[in-house]
């Protein structure tokens, strides 16, 4: 098989792979922590053995589903780090993003964060329950570099960063998931309330010599 045969079947996997990816994103926009296999099959109109082939297991799906929404967020809230503004605002606009995001698509939230509910005995719902945590560490291993590589926090930076970057990530989940379920409150009122509690120390902190600020 030369090199031109290959790369044009690993383009079609590529395309199939992306085809099956929508289909599931449907059916969880429909049926979120309850979307199935067989339910995702039926929406790309092919077998359940065909879409294990793809992805190997629910476990592999899910995965696939997850770095394809996660990457699409982080890539929001980059966004909003870098936007041209003060500091208070750029914090507030990444929270903002955040919610907005998971408030924009609260199935697809449940899906990623949520355990099934539902599903027969022959096709439960996706065990997502144990595969949240690796989604918020890799958010907060991301903001943690972020913050390493745009603030000057003194001996000790790195693990400090990872803190930061780690806890942040846990607020910005647990109020999110907290005020996606309740609605206590207005988004706009809920993003002050969480940027005044992390003021306190990223109001002093200096941006590192050479980077963007934070």
């Amino acid at each position: 098989m030369d090199t031109t045969q290959r790369t044009d079947q690993q383009r079609s996997a590529d395309r199939r792979r992306r085809e099956l990816l929508e289909a599931a994103d449907r059916v969880v926009l429909r049926d979120g922590p309850g979307a199935s296999m067989n339910a995702i099959a039926a929406e790309a109109g092919i077998t359940k053995p065909i879409l294990y082939r793809h992805f190997g297991d629910k476990g592999g799906l899910y995965a696939a589903l997850a770095k394809r929404h996660t990457d699409a967020l982080l890539d929001s809230l980059r966004a909003a780090l870098d936007a041209p503004a003060e500091r208070r605002q750029r914090v507030e606009s990444t929270l903002d993003t955040y919610l907005a995001a998971i408030e924009a698509r609260p199935q697809v939230y449940r899906f990623l964060m949520h355990p099934a509910e539902g599903g027969s005995q022959h096709d439960q719902g996706f065990d997502t329950g144990r595969h949240a945590i690796p989604l918020l560490r890799r958010m907060g291993e991301e903001l943690a570099q972020v913050i390493e590589d745009r603030l000057e926090l003194g001996p000790g930076s790195h693990q400090l960063a990872r803190v930061w970057g780690h806890g942040i990530v846990g607020m910005m989940h647990a109020a999110g998931d907290w005020w996606l379920g309740d609605r206590p409150c207005s988004r706009a009122e809920l993003v002050r309330s969480l940027a005044d509690l992390l003021w306190g120390r990223l109001a002093v902190a200096g941006d590192r010599l050479g980077s963007p600020g934070f």
